[in-house]
């Protein structure tokens, strides 16, 4: 394989990384992966519980890609979120209520041609779509092994790795997350912090059908949400200090499930816990560039953002239908893929959009964890506010569904070619 000249080579055969493979390939662009873990590993239940918010433009890029008759199936649509600051999602039935604002996906019919806000897909149900798509593109990523390093010389990138083995290419990606080793490589340094909090994975089923309605409940210090799955399940993200995380990850299921019945309140019914639980710590992190020489990042190798706002998978694969996009159009003009002014182009397109939801879910963050009267009268301003502005409202839904400013071919729903 050292000998196998590529167009790109790719660190990292997770959801940013497989779908940067799959679009390359279908895109007439020849792409190699590598991954530290075995890719039939990452299909397991207990390697990773969580599900994940696909906005409805990124979902397109999904459809364009062939994943549809795969995913659709076990995609959830969000037909609304709820947002709450209380003591109890309860407010979900009182709309009156100051401390409370609902996106219907009703509201921007017109621009996302009647689509959802976005779709409920767990990761595992993501993952095989892509590794049996990746089969058929007859892109075979080189799995388990640890990328050690990247070396870059005039025309050429080559990626080494632990086995001895090596991937050359005129361009590095690397997708392999916050702790990647092409970033390091590359010399590209982060800035970032931890929260106070863990966030607590789980699935459980409800009582009462959940209507395609995700709900977000800020509790001063903590936040719970409640994310519908198929089949009347859902998934939570639930944010505690440390000690109370671990408390609810190694608490027995009946006592985790009479802690959340007091959180839930009684709209949704008593909630029954299904599968593991799984704890994660919740940090911000942020790369200085997304490009080097003959290096690009994409996903959580360039940026990691607390998961309140769902928009973590959402910007990687908006990094990915805009990599795609530019890698593409040089190639197709003879330009070298992998040249600082090709790349730059990636950069610029990302720089903005990708600061300001940073920026917005950090500040978001830190707002609704504050407590008190005061802030909690701010907040309950703030969302009159948003209840009473159809148009700031269209604005967020708009952004939370990947859909504003320039958008690449991709979430449009066309492969480029």
């Amino acid at each position: 394989m050292s000998d196998e000249a590529f167009d790109v080579v790719i660190a990292g055969a997770g959801m940013a990384g497989a779908t940067l493979a799959l679009a390359l390939a279908k895109a007439g662009l020849k792409a190699a992966v590598a991954d530290a873990q075995a890719l039939e590993t990452q299909l397991a239940p207990t390697f990773d519980g969580r599900a994940s918010a696909i906005a409805y433009a990124n979902f397109r890029q999904f459809r364009a890609l062939g994943l549809g008759p795969a995913l659709e199936p076990v995609a959830q649509p969000i037909r609304a979120i709820q947002v709450t600051d209380a003591a109890a999602p309860g407010a979900a039935r009182r709309p009156s209520l100051p401390a409370f604002v609902a996106f219907d996906s009703a509201d921007i019919a017109d621009r996302s041609e009647g689509e959802p806000l976005g779709w409920m897909i767990e990761n595992r149900q993501i993952r095989a779509a892509l590794n049996s798509a990746l089969a058929e593109a007859g892109v075979v990523p080189v799995a388990p092994v640890q990328v050690t390093g990247v070396d870059t010389e005039p025309g050429r990138a080559v990626m080494r790795l632990a086995d001895g083995r090596s991937l050359t290419a005129p361009l590095v990606v690397g997708a392999e997350g916050r702790a990647s080793a092409v970033r390091e490589a590359a010399g590209i340094r982060t800035f970032g912090w931890r929260y106070p909090q863990h966030g607590v994975v789980a699935t459980v089923q409800l009582e009462r059908p959940h209507d395609g309605v995700a709900h977000q409940l800020f509790m001063g210090g903590s936040g719970l949400a409640i994310l519908p799955l198929t089949d009347d399940r859902a998934s939570l993200v639930w944010a505690e200090p440390p000690a109370a995380a671990a408390a609810l990850v190694k608490g027995s299921a009946e006592a985790f499930e009479a802690h959340l019945a007091r959180r839930f309140g009684s709209f949704l019914g008593t909630p029954r816990l299904v599968g593991p639980r799984f704890v994660y710590p919740l940090s911000f992190m942020l790369a200085e560039t997304l490009v080097a020489p003959r290096v690009a990042l994409v996903g959580d190798a360039g940026h990691g953002i607390h998961p309140v706002a769902g928009q973590g998978l959402n910007l990687g694969l908006k990094d990915v239908a805009a990599l795609v996009d530019v890698l593409v159009d040089a190639h197709s003009l003879g330009e070298d893929i992998g040249s600082a002014v090709v790349l730059e182009r990636y950069a610029r397109w990302r720089r903005f959009d990708i600061a300001a939801v940073a920026a917005a879910s950090d500040a978001f963050t830190r707002f609704f964890a504050m407590s008190g009267p005061a802030t909690r009268a701010v907040r309950a301003a703030g969302f009159a506010l948003m209840n009473r502005a159809p148009p700031l409202r269209r604005i967020a839904m708009l952004a939370a569904g990947a859909d504003l400013g320039e958008l690449p071919r991709l979430l449009k729903g066309e492969v480029p070619a």
